[in-house]
């Protein structure tokens, strides 16, 4: 444990941030509110650092992201404490049992929670500069893709009421093809009067066959409309268009995205190992980068990372009662990753695969299977990654077939 000069509870607004300084020395504890300014709060943490010479000031915060987090974090004195929302307000309850909030008296409580009980928090230490712009390209487009799923169902919605033949001659609704398919004919009427040779060159720049096409023409031929309501119609290609345009841009991005945290990823410390696991690939390996990070101290072992990430299962025993079940408060997106990379390692792994389906012969329902296979696997890659060494399946199953193991099979 440190030794601070001085310990600070901050509960942290969207326009003012209450904090609770107790110094050290004189054992003395003092308010002040701080404006959610650039501004204020470098003015309030340089003066901290005048006032202490520089000496480590422990912070408890409830929040690991957003800008006063940011702003923090880049003074090296001040020791930041992340503290789960949920336990500090159940470390409030129990003092106040009526269920009183006040935010001066939060910061308070989260400033006694971090002098009382340093030992059982975690300091948050950061990662290198380019694992968190990785950590934020990688999330971000997440969300983006998110987004383009959102615009996909609600075209494919609205196609179904006038135009459902298009959700199959334009292709997949995410792609550039079904946004230059529905720009030119966003009606059926206007591919039916289209000339056959048009719509041949359509699909023979995007490398169909001829036969593929043929097919599709006498489809177009024989088509029958849904609606000739103009009520109908009419406000439907406005919003057709709309949804395509909105595609068009969420594509373009996503794209841009790839091409930034490949580069991103190339030059990180750790790309060898996340990229050595098998169906890690462009996508799931930056990710699984980003859920270990760089800082080697901040896991002491697998089983750290299960619990942080959401994959290892909560347990719930009260007298003859025993209930295990999933775990919800943890970052869902470091879970994701965890759980979309054990997905894919069915068909990429011969050991993963025949865990799986030891599980599944067991009565394990599919995806209480895929964490249980994401909980077996973080052991193997947090052995690569405190080693810095990259996976090797022929190597592993060896030691399996070594060890006895019934997973050690040849696919």
């Amino acid at each position: 444990m440190d030794e601070y000069a001085a310990y600070v509870g901050i509960d942290w607004g969207d326009r003012a941030h209450e904090v609770v300084v107790w110094d050290s020395g004189s054992a003395a504890a003092e308010a002040r509110t701080i404006e959610q300014t650039p501004a204020s709060l470098h003015e309030w943490a340089e003066s901290l650092y005048a006032r202490y010479g520089g000496r480590p000031v422990a912070v408890a915060i409830e929040q690991s992201r957003g800008m006063l987090f940011d702003v923090l974090m880049g003074y090296k004195f001040l020791h930041l404490f992340p503290i789960n929302p949920r336990s500090a307000a159940r470390y409030r309850e129990a003092f106040r049992p009526s269920g009183a909030k006040d935010d001066p008296t939060d910061a308070g409580s989260l400033l006694d929670m971090l002098r009382k009980h340093e030992d059982k928090l975690t300091r948050f230490i950061p990662d290198d500069v380019r694992t968190r712009t990785l950590r934020l390209l990688v999330e971000d487009r997440r969300g983006l893709v998110h987004l383009r799923t959102a615009h996909m169902q609600r075209l494919e919605a609205r196609l179904k009421t006038y135009f459902p033949q298009a959700i199959e001659w334009a292709g997949s609704l995410g792609t550039l093809q079904a946004c230059d398919f529905l720009e030119k004919w966003p009606t059926l009427s206007a591919i039916q009067g289209a000339r056959p040779s048009g719509v041949r060159a359509f699909y023979r720049r995007r490398a169909h066959g001829n036969d593929w096409i043929e097919g599709k023409l006498e489809q177009i031929r024989s088509a029958d409309a849904l609606v000739d309501d103009e009520a109908i119609v009419s406000p439907a290609v406005l919003l057709v268009r709309s949804e395509v345009a909105q595609l068009r841009s969420l594509i373009a991005s996503i794209a841009e995205y790839d091409r930034q945290i490949a580069t991103t990823f190339d030059g990180h410390e750790d790309a060898v190992i996340f990229k050595s696991f098998p169906g890690a690939g462009e996508q799931l390996a930056p990710r699984l980068a980003v859920a270990f990070g760089t800082v080697r101290s901040r896991y002491h072992s697998a089983l750290d990372v299960s619990e942080r990430s959401g994959i290892a299962p909560v347990l719930r025993r009260s007298g003859k009662s025993t209930i295990v079940q999933m775990r919800w408060a943890c970052p869902k997106f470091t879970r994701q990753s965890f759980h979309e990379f054990a997905r894919l390692l069915i068909g990429q792994s011969t050991w993963a695969r025949a865990f799986y389906q030891r599980q599944r012969a067991r009565g394990v329902g599919h995806h209480a299977a895929i964490r249980v296979l994401a909980y077996r696997w973080i052991r193997v890659m947090y052995a690569c990654w405190k080693n810095r060494l990259t996976y090797d399946e022929a190597f592993y199953l060896q030691q399996l077939r070594r060890r006895g193991s019934p997973f050690a099979c040849v696919a």
